[in-house]
């Protein structure tokens, strides 16, 4: 499992960096690696853009699943009003790819958004 905290999206890479080579070390495959960075770059971003707080990542493997947990402090994150918003949404696509992606498995729970990507390689 890997967890760090992230207040500015200067310092995101690196620190997906350490998650990325934690899913390596555990044989995931690249494409699933890209889906995960892909995921927790939105998700990150979401956090710092909307939230204006730092964002707090867990990453781990289980049951065949990346599992990325990210969550703000203080205010929490909680879905949109309007629900996960479709491709031609104004806003939200962020949370439109995070749901493709995962094939929906995308969950808000004690202000985190929790997604499950099931490992393909």
């Amino acid at each position: 499992m890997i967890t760090f905290s992230v207040d500015n999206l200067k310092d995101m890479n690196d620190r997906l960096k350490v998650f990325s080579d934690f899913l390596r070390q555990s044989d995931v495959g690249e494409d699933d690696i890209f889906d995960s960075r892909l995921v927790s770059c939105e998700l990150i971003t979401n956090v710092l853009i909307h939230c204006g707080e730092r964002a707090d990542f867990c990453g781990k493997i289980s049951g065949g699943n990346i599992v990325i947990t990210v969550s703000s402090p203080h205010t929490g994150n909680t879905p949109p009003p309007q629900g996960i918003p479709d491709v031609f949404a104004e806003r939200g696509r962020g949370l439109y790819i995070v749901k493709t992606v995962s094939d929906g498995n995308v969950f808000f729970r004690e202000g985190a958004v929790e997604v499950y990507l099931r490992i393909k390689d």
